[in-house]
């Protein structure tokens, strides 16, 4: 080859490690979307990436019908996927604003199978040109997928740990689309002496960068209303951490936190959940002076066990540090949570709650399970059998657990299921549910090593909300959330436990959950 031909295909190995390393970032970007706005982040990450790879079949068997003006037709797919992706996350969120249900989860798809197409027609196009050039056809297929497996990997951690943390969903989009165009506008320059019209495909890829820098500079800020839209109240914090996006709205005096769009707690009734997740177990407990909290970063639950002097330490386990430093410096969550997480007291340790309790040797006089609603596998893993016997082999005789177990009226089977697993592994267990205008009725289950009386369970510290006389009230279920109601083709369902193994909680909670 000549030293111009040499240069030519240096140029397509570095475009197609580019534009290889924008489509995993658009790939991943849709699933975030997904995970965000349609929820269960495993199946939406499972259905945009099946889908992207369908679509890059779809653009590869396509790709046979361009076999001439290979450059030029490089080109306008890089327009295409620019303009497209770039629009994405944007279109995205007005769509959920304004569009009936389900015109979103539609519209993810499509886009995802359309930018997935464009991307599969870029390869093959490259590796005919590269052929085209001189390179033989051995050569420029190895190294054209060489560069576009290891974008691929440049793309996934570009996109965890720059992208989406620095410039959120909607900039990424943009960032990316202008990254594709410019691809596209460099090959068009060089290769310009064998392109008809060069001025004329110039223009419109100048015009669609103008159209993409305006949705860079201004794209977000729209977005950010479109998105006010599927809150109640007014957005007063926004930010993306590396595992989710958290949202405070306000109205007068009622403070909302949101992770991934789920609401986490209303400053106007919080105290009737924390007060039955916390209480009942440190007024159980014989002497509680080591505490373990999973979850709870906002500091609510660590506020309510701080009430008592004889608390020693207090270990809060939650997985994004992000939640920990707004609930320290953020006003509202101070207020809420009266700056317990500052407390000497209160050790923060930002891991996964199942990795800790494997890889720790303490003993706690009281746990307090503050988690997520077991909605997908990564979150499942915490509500299983092998989950909960290692939360009873970190308990001490005499103490107890308190777990979170979404709805008994939403989700009868979910809960009862929850407190199923929590007796398979030898606990005995006691059933509560309090009602929380923010989130309707809600459910929890109570554990020790030993049978639980209720009548010994003394709350001696200062409530809003709870007293030991009520205890026996919020154990009785009406007959449309007790176990009882759990049947299938009229004959009572056989309760089975969570397991790693056999993760069958997820199923029914979006069965359950599918209509609230």
């Amino acid at each position: 080859m000549n030293e111009a031909a040499i240069r030519q295909s240096k140029i397509i190995y570095w475009s197609s490690g580019i534009v290889s390393i924008c489509g995993i970032i658009f790939e991943v970007l849709f699933g975030a979307l997904g995970s965000y706005i349609l929820g269960d982040g495993v199946k939406q990450y499972t259905l945009t990436i099946s889908l992207f790879l369908t679509g890059m079949g779809i653009g590869a068997s396509l790709s046979e019908k361009f076999m001439k003006n290979l450059i030029i037709t490089f080109v306008w797919i890089e327009f295409g996927v620019a303009i497209i992706g770039g629009f994405s996350s944007f279109t995205m969120f007005g769509i959920t604003a304004f569009a009936p249900a389900g015109t979103d989860a539609f519209y993810l798809y499509l886009i995802t199978l359309l930018v997935g197409a464009l991307t599969g027609v870029e390869l093959p196009i490259l590796i005919r040109k590269a052929n085209e050039i001189g390179v033989t056809l051995n050569k420029s297929t190895a190294r054209v997928l060489f560069s576009d497996y290891s974008g691929g990997l440049i793309g996934g951690l570009l996109f965890v740990f720059f992208f989406r943390p620095y410039f959120g969903m909607v900039k990424t989009a943009f960032l990316v689309g202008c990254i594709n165009l410019t691809v596209a506008l460099i090959v068009l320059w060089l290769f310009r002496k064998e392109i008809r019209h060069f001025v004329v495909h110039a223009v419109i890829g100048v015009s669609i960068g103008i159209i993409l820098m305006l949705g860079l500079f201004f794209g977000e800020a729209m977005a950010f209303k479109f998105e006010q839209k599927l809150y109640k109240d007014p957005i007063i914090h926004m930010e993306d951490s590396n595992y989710q996006k958290i949202t405070i709205t306000k109205d007068k005096e009622d403070v909302r936190l949101f992770l991934d769009g789920q609401l986490q707690f209303s400053s106007i009734d919080e105290h009737r959940y924390h007060e039955v997740l916390v209480h009942p177990t440190m007024g159980y407990a014989e002497n509680p002076e080591n505490i373990l909290i999973l979850g709870g970063g906002d500091g609510i639950a660590a506020k309510e066990v701080l009430k008592y002097d004889g608390v020693k330490s207090i270990t809060l386990v939650d997985l994004d540090p992000a939640v920990v430093e707004l609930a320290n410096t953020n006003r509202h969550l101070l207020e809420a949570n009266e700056g317990a997480l500052k407390n000497e007291k209160v050790q923060v340790v930002n891991t996964d709650a199942f990795q800790y309790l494997e890889e720790t040797d303490e003993w706690f006089d009281v746990i307090i399970v503050d988690l997520p609603d077991p909605n997908n596998e990564s979150l499942n893993k915490l509500y299983t059998k092998e989950f909960y016997s290692m939360v009873r082999n970190h308990l001490i005789p005499g103490g107890a657990v308190m777990i979170q177990a979404t709805s008994p009226v939403f989700a009868t089977e979910v809960y009862w299921t929850i407190a199923e697993t929590v007796s398979s592994t030898g606990l005995y267990t006691e059933h509560f549910h309090v009602d929380v205008p923010s989130f309707g009725n809600w459910g929890f289950v109570m554990a020790s090593r030993e049978a639980i009386d209720l009548a010994e369970i003394e709350i001696s510290v200062p409530t809003k909300f709870i007293t030991p006389d009520m205890l026996p009230a919020l154990a009785v279920f009406g007959k449309d959330e007790d176990s009882e109601i759990v049947k299938k083709n009229g004959d009572l369902v056989e309760l089975k436990p969570n397991t790693l193994i056999d993760p069958h909680l997820i199923e029914i909670y979006e069965k359950e959950w599918v209509n609230y």
